[in-house]
């Protein structure tokens, strides 16, 4: 469950003068963690159920009909209003009645639900009743007369009354006081456990509920639980496994991008050749100088659908969203973590742990006849990153086992032509890459970044203060830190596969002055096995279920910012088996 609809920005006036929304005591007696992510950090996200509470309330979300001041009112007064707004300091609460009924003096809060009314003796669950029961009290402190209340279930199209007893009042104001306390506390209450509430809930992939539970310390005292296996029944899967859109990638030479309807129209010299739906778009990728209009660009903003602007060789340039994430708080652990110097190597040992275990199961999977030793060593590196006492340590146990992996790259190239390799590699170089394996790797180790970056700016994070890599004018570190342990198990393995498949060939690249780029054609067709890759579906190893490399982003992006303020001890990154 979730309100059908985001805070309003007029919701922040109200909150700065203590007034909470009798729809967010209904969120708080409902979950408090729900309460916490949509009422103080801002979260919110449509399902849905939610997008059916909107659809329900289009009709009285508009003010409409006349509602009289209480000392007007006379017996021959007949009340229909619409979208009435009330509030009381004193109360400390606000809200905004749906539909406001009388007769005879008295008054009657109407409140529009979706669904139908549970089989209960009180006839609705008490979320719905203590939030009911407070916009009556909010009538009685603007002076009306009410002792009653009335839930309307639109799908049942029934009305179900909610008198205002003493125990009804009593536990509306003893909840209405918890909710202002937990918020100015500013402290996220734990996930419900096992809750069957969860699944119906719009922020379940923010809140994360059971992979909480299951890494959170004071659940299994002295230390962390272990990890989960595949089909562990401790998780459920209520995330879905994948997006149901993707990236809009536009490339070429002056395009431009507008919007018509829910339409996307990419356009070269004012000719429109092609469209996309906006509900199949997650990101807009602009490479080179291609444009997009003002409409456009305030359409994808409202839709929290960023647009990435990219050189025409793929190099982040620019990030347009909508302003920073709302979650200062987050932000705010996040810097203050990151000048604590021993919390700042934790994390970027778990980084670099979770690059070399990957790095190491890739070489594994894929090399012919990679030596035993070779197996060892990285065992080892990462063995002795896991010690390390200082960064300058940890930075050289990681290149190191970077200088091991790529010296065995090779080994995993199975595409030849009469004897000749087509793809040549001795050696990682880049800045610029001298050849088309690392022209290759460069490439997608920069989408990679540009969808870490974005995971984690939708979690509320700021993108450029790492902990691992050090911060720098115009460096995404913290982006960079995300997308460590991804490296091979992304990148490489889209560069390995589409080699020795012959999706890439030589002519696919450019070369000028010892530099190595790809032509238009061939950066389509890594973007295509790019995002085969990102869509492909992998069973978690901690979690035990199957979604896509896309969501580990966004789940991984989530654990850490867990870790950051404090409700997760220790990050376990991403590895595979």
């Amino acid at each position: 469950m979730a309100n059908p609809e985001p805070i309003e920005v007029a919701h922040e006036q109200e909150a700065r003068e203590n007034l909470l929304p009798a729809r967010m005591l209904n969120e708080y007696a409902y979950c408090p963690r729900l309460f916490h992510l949509e009422y103080v950090d801002q979260q919110f996200r449509h399902n849905s159920d939610t997008l059916d509470g909107r659809l329900i309330h289009r009709r009285v979300d508009h003010e409409k009909g006349v509602a009289p001041g209480p000392t007007e009112l006379s017996k021959q007064d007949t009340i229909h209003a619409r979208s009435v707004l009330l509030s009381d300091h004193e109360l400390g609460a606000i809200a905004r009645i749906d539909l406001l009924e009388g007769e005879d003096e008295k008054v009657v809060p109407v409140d529009y639900k979706r669904g139908k009314p549970p089989d209960i003796p009180e006839g609705a669950y008490e979320p719905e009743r203590v939030q009911v029961c407070l916009q009556g009290l909010l009538l009685q402190r603007n002076g009306y007369s009410c002792d009653q209340g009335v839930l309307y279930f639109a799908e049942a199209q029934k009305r179900v009354p909610v008198l205002f007893t003493e125990i009804l009042v009593q536990r509306t104001l003893e909840l209405l006081a918890q909710a202002r306390n937990a918020a100015k506390s500013g402290i996220l209450p734990p996930p419900l456990v096992q809750s069957p509430k969860c699944g119906r809930c719009s922020l379940v992939s923010i809140c994360l509920p059971d992979e909480t539970n299951l890494l959170r310390s004071d659940l299994a005292p002295g230390a962390l639980r272990p990890p989960a296996v595949a089909g562990n029944s401790d998780v459920r899967r209520l995330i879905p496994a994948r997006d149901d859109g993707m990236p809009l990638y536009v490339q070429g030479y002056a395009r431009s991008v507008g919007i018509s309807g829910e339409l996307l129209e990419i356009r070269e010299k004012g000719k429109v050749i092609d469209r996309v739906k906006l509900l199949d778009v997650t990101q807009l990728c602009l490479f080179g100088n291609n444009q997009i209009s003002a409409q456009a660009l305030r359409e994808l903003a409202m839709r929290e659908i960023p647009i990435i602007h990219l050189s025409s060789g793929g190099w982040l340039v620019a990030v347009t969203t909508q302003p920073p994430h709302k979650n200062i708080e987050l932000r705010k652990a996040q810097f203050a973590k990151s000048a604590d110097l021993s919390y700042t190597l934790a994390l970027s040992k778990a980084f670099v742990s979770g690059k070399i275990r990957n790095c190491r199961t890739f070489l594994r999977r894929n090399a012919h006849d990679v030596p035993k030793e070779t197996l060892n060593r990285l065992v080892q590196w990462r063995g002795r990153a896991d010690r390390c006492e200082t960064m300058d340590q940890l930075l050289g146990c990681e290149g190191m086992a970077a200088r091991e992996y790529f010296s065995h790259l090779p080994q995993m190239l199975k595409s030849r032509n009469g004897g000749n390799i087509l793809f040549d590699f001795h050696s990682r170089n880049r800045r610029p890459p001298r050849d088309p394996v690392n022209a290759l790797l460069s490439f997608l180790y920069s989408m990679l970044m540009k969808d870490t970056l974005s995971s984690a700016t939708a979690v509320g994070m700021d993108p450029y203060l790492g902990f691992y890599h050090q911060s720098h004018y115009g460096r995404p570190a913290l982006a960079l830190d995300l997308m460590e342990e991804f490296r091979p198990l992304v990148a490489d393995s889209v560069a390995i596969a589409m080699i020795n498949n012959g999706e890439i060939q030589p002519f696919d690249f450019v070369s000028r002055a010892g530099a190595t780029g790809l032509t238009e054609t061939g950066r389509r067709h890594v973007l295509a096995a790019y995002e085969r890759r990102m869509d492909t579906l992998i069973t978690h190893p901690l979690f035990g279920y199957s979604i896509s490399y896309r969501r580990v982003l966004e789940v991984q992006a989530r654990l850490v910012s867990r870790c950051i303020t404090g409700e997760l001890e220790r990050y376990i990154p991403f590895c595979t088996r």
